[in-house]
């Protein structure tokens, strides 16, 4: 033979060698058929590890010495996979992780941590579970997780309730930066609904106390959300751009939304863009239920004439619609493996936002609505967040440390008329919050692990109100709701301690102390305070202890004990409203910290691959709870307040409260692709009341409330028939202040109260390939006629919707 023929003979038999050494393997999710970028594949037999690049991709040539490779991603089972029988495999593809009882969570110490070491019950909402049931707003996620009880006053609300608290006893963080300010009120809260449930990379509620890592406020439970991150991608060969869009339309509500988000990632730099924009017309409810739930009648102005009109159809809840937008730029910059910079800018605003259930006011059920107008005005919130995180190779100090510096914005103002007047009163405020958190983390040694770090935080409080008339818009101050330019701020430092007493015991203990002071001036000129400011300053000392026992892989069984506190803000202290008709709200200048002690025993259980376990128990005591009850202003026990003799009450020092309940689920692997899970929570709270000297129902104590789902998975298609459950509560059951509410049913001897209720509920999602997908269900399928315990206005009836989403 000649050389030409040597050498076409060589190549023959050396190409097929070398194409299988630089064989490429794309792996995906199973379900959806996407790529999952990150992925970790590793041998221990030579010790060799890479990740899958930003298009999910790993070449095999790394493995060539190698038996089997470990195919690993969070959330996902880890594969187990011959390096021979993965020649001329082009996929690998992962499925969901079945009936885990390990879960990395963030909010037990702020840094990602297994849940299966954490003695407490915290709940990771599954986002894939969220992308397929396609809620509204983050309201409409935490309730349709079944973790989280959701009060509604309008539908552009949503006030989340945990272990019997809610408002400004639970904590709400934003990828790390509290979000609690210094006029959340006792009242329900709607502040959640700026966070866009579209652009949420992960959610997590941690129940009870979580005051020694999150300072005030923490008493029911922190809810921590983390917004989409800017993402690098490791491999500068491939795709740098990531695009995607989607569009729902619903009926229930008229509701369309369309979101799009766009990400550009380099090996050091990445940017991420997202934007939402939703619109909601007038909800409406279903037909089979109790009728006090329908709105028979709705207010318009008529030439002038403010007139009361009868509903053709009273279950279009007339007076409830809004918009929404909401804005996100993310950039990251890492130069260094020891360092990264974040810098995050979010932004949400509505239209007016009308109160509904004050526009169905009916006080002297004359049949005339008592307001011509009652409206929030656009909710505004913006945050400037910038993140610095060092992993050094080796300090002395620490093993990581995070820095956040964050400026948050709050506008939002009330407005409203009585029926036949002429001029309209509106309140406005803003808020500027600044924060500062130092966080570190230090293995001591193999079994000692410690976090620590320092807090600060700065509002400033702007309000300002006045009365406009509707026929020439002529203005004129009034008395505003909180003291222009009071400042609130707090100042706190941590240390928590793991300690693995045995490879199955682990010990977690933890103390913080937290100064607040507050500094507001009244203005006596409009509103006749009898001083003229206030400076209040005190401190508070928390910790926690706890104890989590894993017999197994499979097992964790916890008991814990912990404080929490929440120290007296603006809302508390300076604040003049009329709460209800007849009732008007007065500054309290002498207002100290209330103390929560809470205990907790919980467990979870997986047994094989097949049933999942999990329960708590908890109590909690409020010590010099924070309550609103009668009060003398100058002496006197009622004054004229905006035309109306009000009687006079104020927040106290005056109560202690207690609440014990159970929260318990189960998950059932049926195999074939089926599973089921279901979830109940059940509590019971009392409030001392000092002017009849006897305890009474907590406000803030839901009924007994579950979810149970049957799920079915298979490649390219997702579904979900689930059943949302709701118990009674009867008269007795509601606390003092809420059984005269209109937003009640009767009962047969005329006393409010609040039916059960049920909804049945199916989603299903088709993935026809890695870039479309279609989502369509069927909400309330029964078209149940209800409303949540609380709520001022009736859920949604029969709903269908629809979305469509394209991944480029």
């Amino acid at each position: 033979m000649n050389r030409i023929s040597w050498l076409i003979i060589f190549l023959a038999i050396s190409l097929p060698c070398f194409n299988s050494f630089s064989q490429e393997i794309t792996i995906l999710d199973k379900v959806t058929q996407v790529y999952i970028p990150g992925v970790k594949v590793y041998a221990t037999n030579p010790k060799v590890q890479t990740l899958s690049d930003g298009q999910g991709k790993f070449n095999l040539e790394l493995f060539s010495e190698c038996d089997s490779v470990y195919v690993s991603y969070t959330s996902y089972e880890t594969q187990e996979l011959s390096v021979f029988e993965l020649k001329g495999v082009a996929q690998i593809e992962l499925t969901d992780q079945a009936l885990s009882v390990s879960e990395m969570i963030v909010t037990a110490n702020r840094w990602e941590q297994d849940k299966a070491k954490v003695p407490n019950r915290i709940a990771k909402l599954n986002m894939k579970d969220a992308e397929l049931l396609g809620p509204q707003t983050t309201a409409d996620l935490l309730e349709t997780s079944g973790y989280v009880f959701v009060q509604k006053s309008q539908l552009a609300g949503g006030s989340p309730q945990l272990r019997g608290f809610g408002t400004n006893r639970v904590m709400i963080t934003v990828d790390g930066v509290r979000m609690n300010n210094a006029i959340f009120r006792s009242g329900n809260l709607q502040n959640v609904l700026s966070l866009d449930a579209n652009s949420l990379e992960s959610a997590e509620v941690l129940f009870g106390p979580g005051a020694v890592m999150y300072g005030s406020d923490a008493i029911g439970g922190v809810m921590d959300f983390r917004s989409k991150k800017a993402q690098l991608i490791t491999d500068s060969t491939r795709l740098r751009s990531k695009f995607n869009v989607f569009s729902r339309y619903s009926t229930a509500s008229n509701e369309s939304t369309t979101h799009f988000d766009f990400n550009y990632g380099k090996k050091k730099w990445a940017f991420m863009t997202a934007i939402t924009f939703s619109k909601f017309g007038d909800l409406k409810t279903g037909s089979y239920g109790n009728s006090a739930f329908l709105r028979p009648s709705y207010q318009e102005t008529i030439n002038g004439v403010d007139s009361t009109l009868v509903n053709e159809d009273s279950n279009l809840q007339i007076g409830s619609g809004y918009w929404q937008a909401n804005a996100i730029q993310k950039v990251y910059f890492k130069p260094s493996k020891e360092w990264s910079f974040d810098y995050g800018f979010l932004f949400s605003t509505t239209s007016d936002a009308p109160r509904y259930d004050r526009l169905t006011l009916d006080a002297n059920s004359d049949g005339q609505l008592d307001n011509a107008e009652w409206y929030y005005g656009p909710q505004q919130w913006m945050m400037h967040r910038l993140t610095v995180v060092n992993t050094p190779v080796k300090n002395l100090l620490y093993d990581q440390m995070r820095l956040t510096v964050a400026y948050q914005s709050y506008r939002e103002s009330r407005h409203d008329r009585k029926k036949g007047a002429t001029e309209r009163r509106n309140k406005y405020e803003h808020v500027d919050a600044l924060s500062l958190n130092s966080d570190f983390d230090k293995t001591l040694s193999s079994r000692i692990k410690l976090f620590y770090g320092i807090e600060g935080v700065f509002n400033l409080v702007h309000s300002n109100a006045d009365k406009t008339s509707i026929i020439d818009g002529s203005s004129y101050e009034i008395n505003a709701r909180y003291p222009d330019g009071s400042r609130w701020q707090t100042y706190g430092v941590y240390t928590k301690w793991n300690y693995s007493i045995h490879d199955k015991w682990i010990l977690n203990t933890g103390i913080r102390y937290t100064i607040y002071d507050i500094v507001a001036k009244f203005d006596t000129s409009l509103f006749a305070v009898p001083i003229p400011g206030v400076n209040n300053s005190d401190g508070a000392l928390n910790g926690t202890i706890g104890l989590v026992y894993n017999p197994n892989v499979r097992s964790q069984i916890y008991i814990n004990g912990s404080s929490g506190f929440r120290a007296p803000n603006i809302d508390d202290i300076g604040k003049v409203f009329d709460s209800e008709p007849g009732s008007v709200v007065v500054p309290n200048v002498h207002l100290k910290p209330e103390y929560a002690y809470s205990a907790e025993f919980g467990f979870v259980k997986a047994i094989k691959n097949s049933v999942k376990l999990d329960g708590a128990v908890y109590y909690t005591y409020l010590k010099d709870a924070l309550a609103r009850t009668t009060f003398n202003f100058n002496g006197q026990d009622s004054i004229l307040y905006d035309g109306v003799l009000s009687q006079v009450q104020a927040i106290q020092n005056i109560s202690n409260a207690y609440v014990y309940g159970l929260q318990g689920g189960v998950e059932l692997n049926l195999g074939k692709g089926f599973s089921l899970k279901s979830m109940i929570s059940y509590q019971k709270g009392f409030e001392y009341n000092v002017d009849s000297a006897s305890y009474f129902p907590k406000s803030h104590i839901t009924p007994l409330y579950g979810r149970t789902a049957l799920s079915y998975k298979r490649r390219h298609l997702r579904m979900e028939m689930y059943a949302v459950y709701h118990g009674r509560m009867n008269h007795d059951d509601l606390p003092l202040i809420e059984r005269k509410n209109h937003s009640y049913a009767l009962d047969h001897e005329g006393n409010s109260y609040t039916p059960s209720w049920y909804t049945l509920n199916i989603k299903a999602t088709y993935f026809f390939n890695e870039h479309t997908s279609l989502n369509a269900g069927v909400e309330n399928i029964t078209d149940q006629l209800y409303r949540t315990f609380g709520s001022g206005i009736s859920a949604p009836g029969r709903n269908f919707s629809l979305s469509l989403k394209v991944m480029l």
